[in-house]
């Protein structure tokens, strides 16, 4: 149901636009998030746009490079990345969540019921 792409190799500065194609969901998906994993890591939470209210969540790690956003309820869920560093090298995955979740758990990874595939961000001169 959830199908993301737009990932590869860029170099440090450079931008990335990700997509999450959401198929079949219905009116009970609360949110739909980005998480990343890096090698050894554990899923982060990094950006969470509600299809309930719209509102719009970031972690403080990105916040200021990152952009959520989404045409319309059915359409694809962006990422748009600027100012990559290496540290955001990962592989970004999308998820979307079927019950309300809190502000404060709005990154917790158990919280989500679909999962993409992922796409694999790297980020390297």
């Amino acid at each position: 149901q959830l199908q993301a792409c737009g990932g590869g190799l860029v170099q440090p500065g450079g931008s990335l636009r990700l997509s999450c194609a959401a198929s079949g969901l219905t009116d009970d998906t609360y949110a739909i998030s980005w998480f990343r994993q890096a090698p050894g890591q554990e899923h982060e939470g990094i950006a969470c746009i509600s299809r309930h209210d719209g509102g719009i969540y970031y972690d403080h790690g990105v916040r200021d490079r990152f952009t959520i956003s989404r045409h319309n309820l059915e359409g694809p869920v962006y990422l748009q990345m600027n100012g990559l560093r290496p540290e955001d090298t990962a592989v970004y995955y999308c998820a979307a969540a079927t019950s309300r979740i809190i502000v404060s758990q709005i990154f917790r990874s158990a919280a989500y019921d679909y999962w993409g595939q992922g796409t694999l961000v790297t980020v390297s001169s």
